[in-house]
């Protein structure tokens, strides 16, 4: 299944007092895999950075006056999440100002049925524990090291791991190849044909009382078949 895990970094908290998107990474992962096909931007917020939103991206109102404004990268980024299920962590903040964005240009908003939220997934699976990002990461030994500041794209990327492993993904994954590959292997051997009969590991004895056992069953049981079938064989054999 295609999935697109997604990151936003803001001018700050609260869309609906005039706070922006200023950064968008997006990934996707198909079964969980990432496919190496991502989208990420980073866009003029058309207004000041806050010191406390630079404190913690470190995008600065300058820098980002270089780049284009979220009109101007809007269709590109539905173009590549098209109508794929959207992973974010803690994802009523993100949704809330995609869809922010969304309404200013008359555009739909992300439906709340195509949402994954990995931070309600962590909690139900971990109930008292740390379920920020960097918590999982440490949870399930994912490198932090490049992580000296928030990032959408770096933060999307983290998160796809994580998401892996909150779903059991890679065990999965790894379980799924292996019971595969044996069945095939054991498949073809049955249907591989021997190069001479096994030896008959029956006594007469067994043989014989094998014989009246069956012959007090009904007379269209399967036996009868194999037991012919054999005897047919034994004759056509050459000692």
């Amino acid at each position: 299944m295609r999935e697109i895990v997604f990151d936003t970094e803001t001018t700050g908290l609260d869309p609906s007092k005039g706070d922006r998107v200023v950064e968008i990474g997006a990934v996707e992962i198909l079964n969980l895999i990432p496919t190496g096909r991502v989208f990420h931007a980073y866009i003029d917020p058309e207004r000041d950075m806050p010191e406390e939103a630079f404190r913690v991206h470190g995008l600065s109102r300058e820098f980002l006056s270089q780049h284009r404004k979220f009109r101007e990268i809007a269709e590109e980024f539905i173009d590549f999440i098209e109508d794929s299920p959207m992973v974010a962590h803690n994802a009523e903040f993100d949704v809330r100002f995609i869809n922010a964005e969304f309404a200013m240009l008359n555009f739909a908003p992300l439906a709340p049925a195509r949402i994954v939220d990995t931070l309600a997934i962590a909690r139900r699976l971990h109930p008292g524990s740390p379920a920020s990002l960097d918590a999982l990461c440490q949870r399930y030994g994912i490198d932090l090291s490049r992580r000296d500041k928030h990032g959408a794209l770096l933060d999307a990327g983290l998160l796809a791991e994580v998401y892996a492993e909150l779903m059991g993904g890679r065990q999965a994954a790894l379980s799924l190849q292996t019971v595969s590959v044996s069945r095939r292997t054991q498949t073809s051997d049955l249907l591989r044909a021997r190069p001479a009969l096994l030896e008959d590991r029956l006594s007469p004895a067994e043989d014989e009382a094998h014989r009246a056992f069956v012959a007090g069953l009904s007379k269209s049981v399967i036996w009868d078949r194999y037991l012919t079938g054999r005897s047919d064989e034994s004759a056509a054999s050459p000692g």
